[in-house]
């Protein structure tokens, strides 16, 4: 059994350069949601020397609610803003020498992405342009989308709670975060056997996200899973 284990960076944690030598993959916020394109360029040239798997995490143009609140945009406005995001990550990723590997939308739009078609068939046009494989949730619409389309990979969170129909717990309730990389390792053993995940998440703007990492990858080998990159 193996995971690939990716992280959210670039988003101003301050923590970015200590999580990669943790993680197999990262997803590099595009500048809109989170950070700034000096941050951006820094990491991208770390993760070249650390030969992680790149990934672009475009989101809502909303920085002031970290991206995580729904909009209602015309589907010709958001596929503006991902071809804008992705193509700016792009060009700073070949300014670093490195290649990018996947698309993974961020906050709101990951989530509205995953329940609307619409929304859907635009991140994966997005990610065909840019030749991209797709991570998002088991059995969503970004699946279905991507089949036949792009490469898909599906994720499990390694940090957060999930509701008994497979939703996410909301992040304004207490018991939406795991705190306990024992209780983490148990959950993903369980994502992996019975949705099929291929990596897993953490978020690296979480408090102590480091130590979390650190403790969740030697949990993750007491049950049995190894860590690897997704081809």
């Amino acid at each position: 059994m193996q995971i690939d284990l990716n992280c959210d960076l670039g988003e101003g944690a301050g923590n970015d350069l200590e999580l990669l030598p943790l993680v197999t993959s990262i997803n590099i916020a595009c500048c809109r949601h989170a950070g700034s394109p000096g941050q951006v360029l820094e990491l991208l040239r770390h993760a070249g020397r650390h030969n992680v798997i790149i990934g672009a995490h475009p989101g809502f143009n909303d920085p002031e609610n970290f991206g995580r609140l729904e909009h209602s945009l015309s589907d010709e406005q958001l596929f503006a803003e991902c071809l804008y995001q992705v193509g700016a990550l792009s060009a700073l990723a070949s300014f670093a020498n490195v290649k990018l590997s996947h698309l993974k939308p961020h906050g709101a739009l990951y989530h509205q992405a995953s329940k609307t078609k619409s929304l859907a068939k635009i991140i994966i046009s997005i990610a065909q342009r840019f030749n991209l494989a797709v991570i998002a949730p088991p059995n969503s619409e970004l699946q279905t989308c991507a089949t036949g389309n792009v490469p898909f990979y599906p994720e499990g969170f390694a940090d957060r709670q999930y509701l008994s129909n497979g939703n996410l717990v909301p992040r304004n309730l207490p018991d939406a975060f795991i705190h306990d990389p024992a209780i983490a390792a148990a959950q993903a053993k369980t994502l992996i056997e019975k949705s099929r995940i291929e990596t897993l998440c953490i978020h690296g703007d979480q408090a102590n996200a480091f130590d979390f990492t650190k403790k969740l990858r030697l949990e993750l080998e007491k049950n049995g899973i190894s860590i690897r990159g997704f081809k």
